[in-house]
Protein backbone atom coordinates (compact mmCIF):
# COMPACT_ATOMS: atom_id res chain seq x y z
CA UNK A 1 0.00 0.00 0.00
CA UNK A 2 2.78 2.26 0.91
CA UNK A 3 4.55 1.66 -2.57
CA UNK A 4 1.31 2.55 -4.21
CA UNK A 5 0.68 5.69 -2.14
CA UNK A 6 4.55 6.73 -3.22
CA UNK A 7 3.85 5.88 -7.14
CA UNK A 8 0.52 7.60 -7.25
CA UNK A 9 2.23 10.68 -5.41
CA UNK A 10 4.21 11.42 -8.22
CA UNK A 11 3.63 14.25 -11.37
CA UNK A 12 1.94 12.92 -14.12
CA UNK A 13 5.00 14.59 -16.20
CA UNK A 14 7.41 12.35 -14.14
CA UNK A 15 4.80 9.37 -14.88
CA UNK A 16 4.71 9.63 -18.15
CA UNK A 17 8.34 9.22 -18.71
CA UNK A 18 8.84 6.32 -16.63
CA UNK A 19 6.22 4.49 -18.87
CA UNK A 20 7.96 5.90 -22.08
CA UNK A 21 11.02 4.78 -20.77
CA UNK A 22 9.69 1.25 -20.30
CA UNK A 23 10.63 1.79 -16.30
CA UNK A 24 6.76 1.50 -15.58
CA UNK A 25 3.45 -0.03 -17.26
CA UNK A 26 0.26 1.45 -17.71
CA UNK A 27 -1.25 -1.53 -16.21
CA UNK A 28 1.02 -1.06 -12.51
CA UNK A 29 0.23 2.79 -12.41
CA UNK A 30 -3.45 2.15 -13.12
CA UNK A 31 -3.84 -0.45 -10.70
CA UNK A 32 -1.99 1.23 -8.38
CA UNK A 33 -4.78 4.44 -8.77
CA UNK A 34 -7.14 1.70 -8.60
CA UNK A 35 -5.83 0.46 -4.96
CA UNK A 36 -5.79 4.30 -4.11
CA UNK A 37 -9.04 4.90 -5.25
CA UNK A 38 -10.29 1.66 -3.22
CA UNK A 39 -8.70 2.78 -0.07
CA UNK A 40 -9.60 6.56 -0.17
CA UNK A 41 -12.46 7.60 -2.23
CA UNK A 42 -15.15 5.50 0.60
CA UNK A 43 -13.97 7.78 3.14
CA UNK A 44 -13.64 11.37 0.84
CA UNK A 45 -16.24 10.56 -2.29
CA UNK A 46 -14.56 11.99 -4.99
CA UNK A 47 -15.02 10.11 -8.10
CA UNK A 48 -18.90 8.65 -8.11
CA UNK A 49 -18.60 6.94 -10.84
CA UNK A 50 -15.48 4.17 -11.44
CA UNK A 51 -15.47 1.49 -13.72
CA UNK A 52 -12.04 -0.90 -12.79
CA UNK A 53 -12.41 -3.21 -15.73
CA UNK A 54 -12.30 -0.58 -18.17
CA UNK A 55 -9.74 1.05 -17.45
CA UNK A 56 -7.56 -1.93 -17.07
CA UNK A 57 -8.39 -3.23 -20.16
CA UNK A 58 -7.48 0.44 -21.81
CA UNK A 59 -4.20 0.12 -19.97
CA UNK A 60 -3.27 -3.54 -21.14
CA UNK A 61 -4.39 -1.92 -24.90
CA UNK A 62 -2.01 0.98 -23.63
CA UNK A 63 1.18 -1.48 -23.45
CA UNK A 64 0.39 -3.47 -26.01
CA UNK A 65 0.82 -0.43 -27.83
CA UNK A 66 4.14 0.92 -26.31
CA UNK A 67 5.53 -2.94 -26.87
CA UNK A 68 4.85 -2.90 -30.83
CA UNK A 69 6.24 -0.12 -31.17
CA UNK A 70 3.60 2.15 -31.96
CA UNK A 71 3.82 6.21 -31.55
CA UNK A 72 2.57 6.98 -28.07
CA UNK A 73 0.43 10.26 -27.31
CA UNK A 74 1.31 12.63 -24.24
CA UNK A 75 -0.93 11.78 -21.47
CA UNK A 76 -0.04 7.75 -22.68
CA UNK A 77 -0.83 5.31 -19.70
CA UNK A 78 -2.09 7.93 -17.36
CA UNK A 79 -5.00 7.69 -15.32
CA UNK A 80 -7.22 10.33 -15.30
CA UNK A 81 -10.80 11.26 -14.14
CA UNK A 82 -13.72 13.51 -16.27
CA UNK A 83 -15.95 15.84 -14.52
CA UNK A 84 -19.38 14.76 -14.06
CA UNK A 85 -20.50 17.45 -16.93
CA UNK A 86 -18.62 16.00 -19.74
CA UNK A 87 -20.50 12.63 -21.51
CA UNK A 88 -18.24 9.71 -21.31
CA UNK A 89 -19.42 7.48 -24.24
CA UNK A 90 -20.95 3.78 -22.34
CA UNK A 91 -20.18 5.65 -18.48
CA UNK A 92 -22.83 7.33 -16.57
CA UNK A 93 -22.80 11.13 -17.21
CA UNK A 94 -25.59 12.92 -14.47
CA UNK A 95 -24.42 16.70 -14.02
CA UNK A 96 -25.18 15.57 -10.24
CA UNK A 97 -28.66 15.72 -11.01
CA UNK A 98 -31.48 12.96 -10.21
CA UNK A 99 -33.06 14.19 -13.02
CA UNK A 100 -30.00 12.23 -15.83
CA UNK A 101 -28.75 9.83 -12.52
CA UNK A 102 -29.41 7.09 -15.27
CA UNK A 103 -28.06 8.57 -18.00
CA UNK A 104 -25.70 6.72 -20.32
CA UNK A 105 -24.15 9.02 -23.06
CA UNK A 106 -23.55 7.49 -26.41
CA UNK A 107 -20.82 10.08 -27.08
CA UNK A 108 -17.81 11.22 -25.17
CA UNK A 109 -17.57 15.63 -25.18
CA UNK A 110 -14.80 16.89 -27.28
CA UNK A 111 -12.66 17.58 -24.33
CA UNK A 112 -12.69 13.67 -22.78
CA UNK A 113 -12.02 12.10 -26.29
CA UNK A 114 -8.83 14.72 -27.03
CA UNK A 115 -7.66 12.76 -23.82
CA UNK A 116 -8.27 9.62 -24.52
CA UNK A 117 -6.69 9.65 -28.11
CA UNK A 118 -3.92 11.46 -26.54
CA UNK A 119 -3.45 8.09 -24.57
CA UNK A 120 -4.91 8.65 -21.02
CA UNK A 121 -7.01 6.29 -18.96
CA UNK A 122 -10.26 6.92 -18.23
CA UNK A 123 -11.01 5.94 -14.27
CA UNK A 124 -14.26 7.61 -13.34
CA UNK A 125 -16.26 10.50 -13.10
CA UNK A 126 -15.33 13.50 -10.65
CA UNK A 127 -18.27 14.40 -8.39
CA UNK A 128 -20.01 17.93 -8.41
CA UNK A 129 -22.70 20.22 -7.39
CA UNK A 130 -26.10 20.03 -9.40
CA UNK A 131 -25.55 21.05 -12.57
CA UNK A 132 -22.09 22.90 -11.37
CA UNK A 133 -24.12 25.44 -9.36
CA UNK A 134 -21.85 26.42 -6.08
CA UNK A 135 -18.73 25.88 -5.21
CA UNK A 136 -19.70 23.38 -2.49
CA UNK A 137 -19.63 19.68 -3.84
CA UNK A 138 -22.62 18.07 -2.86
CA UNK A 139 -25.88 16.54 -4.91
CA UNK A 140 -28.87 14.06 -3.98
CA UNK A 141 -27.28 11.28 -5.91
CA UNK A 142 -24.06 10.82 -4.72
CA UNK A 143 -23.84 13.04 -1.64
CA UNK A 144 -20.94 15.68 -0.89
CA UNK A 145 -17.23 15.14 -1.20
CA UNK A 146 -15.04 15.99 1.76
CA UNK A 147 -11.96 17.85 2.45
CA UNK A 148 -8.72 15.69 2.01
CA UNK A 149 -7.12 17.84 4.53
CA UNK A 150 -10.09 17.97 7.22
CA UNK A 151 -12.90 15.77 5.90
CA UNK A 152 -15.43 17.50 8.13
CA UNK A 153 -14.70 20.26 5.83
CA UNK A 154 -16.31 21.41 1.75
CA UNK A 155 -13.68 20.42 -0.79
CA UNK A 156 -14.68 23.42 -2.86
CA UNK A 157 -16.20 23.43 -5.89
CA UNK A 158 -17.92 22.76 -8.55
CA UNK A 159 -14.93 20.63 -9.47
CA UNK A 160 -14.57 19.41 -5.97
CA UNK A 161 -14.18 15.86 -6.47
CA UNK A 162 -11.44 16.49 -9.44
CA UNK A 163 -9.47 18.78 -6.70
CA UNK A 164 -9.69 15.63 -4.06
CA UNK A 165 -9.11 13.00 -6.50
CA UNK A 166 -5.50 14.71 -7.45
CA UNK A 167 -5.06 15.57 -4.07
CA UNK A 168 -5.30 12.11 -2.72
CA UNK A 169 -3.50 10.53 -5.89
CA UNK A 170 -6.34 8.71 -7.07
CA UNK A 171 -5.71 10.16 -10.49
CA UNK A 172 -2.77 11.39 -12.47
CA UNK A 173 -4.92 14.80 -13.72
CA UNK A 174 -8.56 15.83 -14.09
CA UNK A 175 -10.57 17.92 -16.13
CA UNK A 176 -13.12 20.40 -14.99
CA UNK A 177 -14.98 23.87 -15.71
CA UNK A 178 -15.11 27.11 -14.20
CA UNK A 179 -17.94 29.60 -14.64
CA UNK A 180 -17.23 31.73 -11.36
CA UNK A 181 -14.29 29.79 -10.00
CA UNK A 182 -15.15 26.16 -10.28
CA UNK A 183 -11.62 24.83 -11.17
CA UNK A 184 -9.71 27.57 -8.78
CA UNK A 185 -11.24 27.40 -5.46
CA UNK A 186 -11.02 23.89 -5.29
CA UNK A 187 -7.64 24.06 -6.41
CA UNK A 188 -7.38 26.42 -3.41
CA UNK A 189 -9.10 24.85 -0.63
CA UNK A 190 -7.23 21.31 -1.67
CA UNK A 191 -3.60 22.05 -2.72
CA UNK A 192 -3.46 21.20 -6.28
CA UNK A 193 -3.38 24.04 -9.44
CA UNK A 194 -6.24 24.33 -11.46
CA UNK A 195 -6.35 26.69 -14.73
CA UNK A 196 -9.12 28.55 -15.78
CA UNK A 197 -8.46 29.07 -19.57
CA UNK A 198 -9.47 32.36 -21.85
CA UNK A 199 -12.79 31.82 -23.52
CA UNK A 200 -12.03 29.07 -26.55
CA UNK A 201 -9.06 27.96 -25.31
CA UNK A 202 -10.78 24.50 -24.87
CA UNK A 203 -12.98 24.05 -27.78
CA UNK A 204 -16.29 22.65 -26.10
CA UNK A 205 -18.64 20.38 -27.60
CA UNK A 206 -21.08 19.23 -27.34
CA UNK A 207 -22.61 22.75 -26.28
CA UNK A 208 -25.96 24.28 -26.41
CA UNK A 209 -24.44 27.66 -25.69
CA UNK A 210 -22.08 28.10 -28.17
CA UNK A 211 -21.58 31.84 -28.03
CA UNK A 212 -21.35 31.87 -24.07
CA UNK A 213 -18.50 33.29 -22.35
CA UNK A 214 -18.93 33.10 -18.46
CA UNK A 215 -18.31 29.33 -18.37
CA UNK A 216 -15.04 27.93 -20.05
CA UNK A 217 -12.83 24.05 -19.62
CA UNK A 218 -9.94 23.71 -18.23
CA UNK A 219 -7.44 21.76 -17.00
CA UNK A 220 -6.16 20.14 -13.12
CA UNK A 221 -2.83 18.80 -11.68
CA UNK A 222 -0.43 18.29 -8.79
CA UNK A 223 1.92 20.96 -10.70
CA UNK A 224 1.97 23.20 -12.96
CA UNK A 225 3.87 21.36 -15.19
CA UNK A 226 0.90 19.18 -15.28
CA UNK A 227 -1.66 21.14 -15.87
CA UNK A 228 -0.01 22.18 -18.39
CA UNK A 229 0.47 19.02 -19.95
CA UNK A 230 -3.23 18.33 -20.27
CA UNK A 231 -4.21 21.42 -21.52
CA UNK A 232 -1.38 20.84 -24.18
CA UNK A 233 -4.15 17.78 -25.30
CA UNK A 234 -7.18 19.42 -24.16
CA UNK A 235 -6.33 23.13 -26.19
CA UNK A 236 -6.41 23.87 -29.91
CA UNK A 237 -8.94 24.29 -32.48
CA UNK A 238 -12.41 22.87 -33.51
CA UNK A 239 -14.50 23.95 -36.24
CA UNK A 240 -17.70 23.14 -34.02
CA UNK A 241 -16.72 25.71 -31.46
CA UNK A 242 -17.13 29.16 -33.08
CA UNK A 243 -15.12 31.06 -30.43
CA UNK A 244 -12.03 28.72 -30.66
CA UNK A 245 -8.50 29.92 -30.96
CA UNK A 246 -6.69 28.49 -33.29
CA UNK A 247 -3.55 28.00 -32.24
CA UNK A 248 -2.38 24.20 -31.36
CA UNK A 249 -2.49 22.72 -28.12
CA UNK A 250 1.16 21.59 -28.58
CA UNK A 251 2.58 24.65 -28.30
CA UNK A 252 2.33 24.26 -24.70
CA UNK A 253 4.03 21.25 -24.35
CA UNK A 254 7.50 23.00 -24.23
CA UNK A 255 9.81 24.04 -20.77
CA UNK A 256 8.10 26.30 -18.42
CA UNK A 257 11.57 27.38 -17.19
CA UNK A 258 12.02 31.31 -17.74
CA UNK A 259 13.57 34.70 -16.04
CA UNK A 260 11.11 36.80 -14.27
CA UNK A 261 13.77 39.59 -12.81
CA UNK A 262 12.41 42.29 -15.39
CA UNK A 263 9.00 40.96 -14.44
CA UNK A 264 6.23 43.64 -12.78
CA UNK A 265 3.67 42.17 -10.48
CA UNK A 266 0.50 44.06 -9.62
CA UNK A 267 -1.22 42.65 -6.56
CA UNK A 268 -4.64 43.48 -5.38
CA UNK A 269 -5.36 42.23 -1.54
CA UNK A 270 -9.45 42.28 -1.68
CA UNK A 271 -10.20 42.89 -5.39
CA UNK A 272 -11.87 46.50 -4.80
CA UNK A 273 -13.00 46.04 -0.75
CA UNK A 274 -14.10 42.59 -0.74
CA UNK A 275 -14.18 40.95 2.58
CA UNK A 276 -11.47 38.87 3.17
CA UNK A 277 -10.85 36.55 6.32
CA UNK A 278 -7.66 37.41 8.05
CA UNK A 279 -6.20 34.03 7.33
CA UNK A 280 -6.51 34.08 3.85
CA UNK A 281 -5.30 37.17 3.57
CA UNK A 282 -1.98 36.54 5.52
CA UNK A 283 -1.12 33.99 3.86
CA UNK A 284 -1.44 35.36 0.32
CA UNK A 285 0.52 38.63 1.34
CA UNK A 286 3.48 36.19 2.45
CA UNK A 287 3.63 34.24 -0.87
CA UNK A 288 3.18 37.85 -2.20
CA UNK A 289 6.64 38.81 -0.50
CA UNK A 290 8.23 35.80 -1.55
CA UNK A 291 7.00 36.71 -5.34
CA UNK A 292 8.35 39.67 -4.91
CA UNK A 293 12.05 38.12 -4.06
CA UNK A 294 12.04 37.13 -7.94
CA UNK A 295 10.65 39.87 -9.77
CA UNK A 296 11.51 43.97 -10.34
CA UNK A 297 8.69 45.12 -8.77
CA UNK A 298 5.13 44.17 -7.00
CA UNK A 299 2.94 47.32 -6.60
CA UNK A 300 -0.58 47.30 -5.41
CA UNK A 301 -3.00 47.96 -8.42
CA UNK A 302 -6.07 46.42 -9.89
CA UNK A 303 -8.65 47.48 -12.21
CA UNK A 304 -11.80 48.95 -11.59
CA UNK A 305 -14.12 46.53 -10.08
CA UNK A 306 -17.29 49.34 -10.03
CA UNK A 307 -20.28 47.43 -10.87
CA UNK A 308 -18.79 43.99 -11.76
CA UNK A 309 -20.42 41.72 -9.09
CA UNK A 310 -24.04 42.70 -9.99
CA UNK A 311 -23.00 42.42 -13.64
CA UNK A 312 -21.39 38.87 -12.99
CA UNK A 313 -25.19 37.89 -11.69
CA UNK A 314 -27.26 39.38 -14.18
CA UNK A 315 -25.22 37.20 -16.55
CA UNK A 316 -24.52 34.11 -14.76
CA UNK A 317 -28.40 34.47 -14.17
CA UNK A 318 -29.05 34.65 -18.04
CA UNK A 319 -26.87 31.79 -18.64
CA UNK A 320 -28.67 29.15 -16.49
CA UNK A 321 -32.09 30.04 -18.02
CA UNK A 322 -30.99 29.39 -20.76
CA UNK A 323 -29.64 25.69 -19.99
CA UNK A 324 -31.90 25.18 -17.67
CA UNK A 325 -34.80 26.94 -17.99
CA UNK A 326 -36.55 23.99 -19.72
CA UNK A 327 -35.60 21.59 -16.93
CA UNK A 328 -37.31 23.41 -14.61
CA UNK A 329 -40.76 23.61 -16.16
CA UNK A 330 -40.84 19.78 -15.77
CA UNK A 331 -38.30 19.09 -12.86
CA UNK A 332 -38.82 21.34 -10.48
CA UNK A 333 -39.22 19.20 -7.50
CA UNK A 334 -35.86 17.59 -8.10
CA UNK A 335 -33.95 21.09 -8.36
CA UNK A 336 -32.22 22.81 -5.11
CA UNK A 337 -33.37 25.49 -3.97
CA UNK A 338 -30.14 27.91 -4.90
CA UNK A 339 -30.43 26.11 -8.25
CA UNK A 340 -34.15 27.30 -8.98
CA UNK A 341 -33.51 30.73 -7.49
CA UNK A 342 -30.56 31.10 -10.08
CA UNK A 343 -32.03 30.31 -12.86
CA UNK A 344 -35.60 32.48 -11.84
CA UNK A 345 -33.57 35.52 -11.03
CA UNK A 346 -33.58 35.97 -14.71
CA UNK A 347 -36.69 37.18 -14.72
CA UNK A 348 -36.16 40.10 -12.47
CA UNK A 349 -33.58 41.70 -14.74
CA UNK A 350 -34.68 44.17 -17.83
CA UNK A 351 -33.30 44.61 -21.25
CA UNK A 352 -31.26 47.64 -19.69
CA UNK A 353 -29.63 45.31 -16.46
CA UNK A 354 -28.33 43.08 -19.29
CA UNK A 355 -26.91 46.28 -21.13
CA UNK A 356 -25.02 47.66 -18.32
CA UNK A 357 -23.80 44.41 -17.49
CA UNK A 358 -22.82 44.13 -21.05
CA UNK A 359 -20.80 47.36 -20.55
CA UNK A 360 -19.13 46.24 -17.16
CA UNK A 361 -18.05 43.23 -19.06
CA UNK A 362 -16.54 45.28 -21.95
CA UNK A 363 -14.98 48.51 -19.67
CA UNK A 364 -13.42 45.22 -17.25
CA UNK A 365 -11.50 43.71 -19.37
CA UNK A 366 -10.34 47.00 -21.10
CA UNK A 367 -9.30 48.34 -17.72
CA UNK A 368 -7.81 44.44 -17.02
CA UNK A 369 -6.08 44.60 -20.44
CA UNK A 370 -4.69 48.04 -19.83
CA UNK A 371 -3.35 47.43 -16.31
CA UNK A 372 -1.64 44.53 -17.37
CA UNK A 373 -0.12 46.19 -19.94
CA UNK A 374 1.77 47.96 -17.47
CA UNK A 375 2.52 44.98 -15.05
CA UNK A 376 2.41 41.42 -16.34
CA UNK A 377 0.03 39.70 -14.06
CA UNK A 378 -2.02 40.55 -10.93
CA UNK A 379 -1.68 38.47 -7.70
CA UNK A 380 -4.81 38.04 -5.66
CA UNK A 381 -6.65 35.80 -3.36
CA UNK A 382 -8.69 32.79 -5.00
CA UNK A 383 -11.46 32.51 -2.17
CA UNK A 384 -12.20 34.91 0.33
CA UNK A 385 -12.74 32.06 3.26
CA UNK A 386 -11.51 28.80 4.03
CA UNK A 387 -13.05 25.59 3.70
CA UNK A 388 -16.16 25.58 5.61
CA UNK A 389 -18.07 22.93 7.23
CA UNK A 390 -19.50 20.12 4.63
CA UNK A 391 -22.44 20.61 5.55
CA UNK A 392 -23.44 23.79 5.00
CA UNK A 393 -24.51 24.77 1.25
CA UNK A 394 -22.52 28.22 1.03
CA UNK A 395 -20.58 30.46 3.28
CA UNK A 396 -22.78 32.82 5.23
CA UNK A 397 -20.67 35.69 5.90
CA UNK A 398 -17.28 36.73 6.01
CA UNK A 399 -15.76 38.84 8.58
CA UNK A 400 -19.47 39.85 9.79
CA UNK A 401 -20.25 40.84 6.50
CA UNK A 402 -23.35 39.04 5.33
CA UNK A 403 -23.75 37.18 2.10
CA UNK A 404 -26.60 38.08 0.34
CA UNK A 405 -26.80 34.22 -2.00
CA UNK A 406 -25.09 31.50 -2.34
CA UNK A 407 -22.44 32.22 -4.97
CA UNK A 408 -21.43 35.63 -3.44
CA UNK A 409 -18.64 34.63 -1.39
CA UNK A 410 -16.69 33.79 -4.30
CA UNK A 411 -16.09 37.23 -5.56
CA UNK A 412 -13.19 36.77 -5.64
CA UNK A 413 -12.76 34.14 -8.21
CA UNK A 414 -16.46 35.68 -10.42
CA UNK A 415 -14.89 39.11 -10.54
CA UNK A 416 -11.69 37.62 -12.64
CA UNK A 417 -13.94 35.48 -14.46
CA UNK A 418 -15.81 38.97 -16.12
CA UNK A 419 -12.22 40.25 -17.03
CA UNK A 420 -11.94 37.45 -19.77
CA UNK A 421 -8.54 36.83 -19.07
CA UNK A 422 -6.66 33.64 -17.99
CA UNK A 423 -6.21 32.89 -14.24
CA UNK A 424 -4.73 29.87 -12.10
CA UNK A 425 -4.43 29.06 -8.50
CA UNK A 426 -1.54 27.21 -7.17
CA UNK A 427 -0.97 26.12 -3.43
CA UNK A 428 0.25 29.11 -1.34
CA UNK A 429 0.82 27.72 1.84
CA UNK A 430 -1.22 26.50 5.18
CA UNK A 431 -3.11 27.86 8.08
CA UNK A 432 -2.02 26.86 11.89
CA UNK A 433 -4.94 24.23 11.34
CA UNK A 434 -3.54 22.66 8.04
CA UNK A 435 -6.22 24.38 5.58
CA UNK A 436 -4.31 24.81 2.10
CA UNK A 437 -4.62 27.88 1.12
CA UNK A 438 -3.82 29.08 -2.60
CA UNK A 439 -3.32 32.27 -4.80
CA UNK A 440 -4.62 33.56 -7.74
CA UNK A 441 -2.71 34.62 -10.89
CA UNK A 442 -4.20 36.38 -13.54
CA UNK A 443 -2.50 36.62 -16.45
CA UNK A 444 -2.64 38.70 -20.12
CA UNK A 445 -5.87 37.47 -22.33
CA UNK A 446 -4.71 34.55 -24.52
CA UNK A 447 -1.19 34.25 -23.13
CA UNK A 448 -1.35 31.08 -20.90
CA UNK A 449 1.75 30.07 -22.00
CA UNK A 450 3.44 33.33 -20.31
CA UNK A 451 0.86 32.52 -17.38
CA UNK A 452 1.82 29.32 -16.50
CA UNK A 453 5.64 30.02 -16.46
CA UNK A 454 5.28 32.31 -14.27
CA UNK A 455 3.08 30.19 -11.88
CA UNK A 456 5.58 27.40 -12.34
CA UNK A 457 8.42 29.84 -10.93
CA UNK A 458 6.07 30.99 -7.87
CA UNK A 459 5.30 27.30 -7.23
CA UNK A 460 8.73 26.65 -6.52
CA UNK A 461 8.75 29.44 -4.67
CA UNK A 462 5.95 28.55 -2.18
CA UNK A 463 6.66 24.60 -2.34
CA UNK A 464 8.41 24.89 1.34
CA UNK A 465 5.30 26.02 2.67
CA UNK A 466 2.72 24.11 0.69
CA UNK A 467 3.53 20.73 2.90
CA UNK A 468 2.28 17.85 3.78
CA UNK A 469 1.05 16.14 1.05
CA UNK A 470 -2.16 14.72 1.48
CA UNK A 471 -1.29 11.52 -0.04
CA UNK A 472 0.73 10.75 3.01
CA UNK A 473 -2.18 12.20 5.46
CA UNK A 474 -5.26 10.72 4.73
Amino acid sequence: MKQNSELVSRSACELTQEIRKGQLSSRELVSASLAQIERVNPHLNALVTVDANRALKMADAADRQQAQGESLGPLHGLPVAHKDSFLTQGMRTTWGSEIYADHIPAENSLIVSRQIQAGAISVGKSNMPEFGAGSQTFNKIFGCTRNPYNPALTCGGSSGGAAVALATGMVSLADGSDMGGSLRNPASFCNVVGLRPSAGRVPLWPNSNSFGQLGVAGPMGRTVADVALLLSVIAGPDPRDPLSIPTPGSDFRVSLDADFRQTRVAFSADLGGLPVSPEVRKITEEGVKRIAGMVQAVDYAEPSFSGAARAFQVLRSLTFAGSFGALLKQHRHQMKRSLVWNIELSQDFSAEDVIEAEAVRARLFQDTRVLLNQWDFLVTPVSQTLPFPVEQEFVENINGEPMSNYIEWMNSCSLITLTGHPAISIPCGFTADGLPVGIQIVGRYRDELALLKFAHACEALNKPWCSPSVISVI
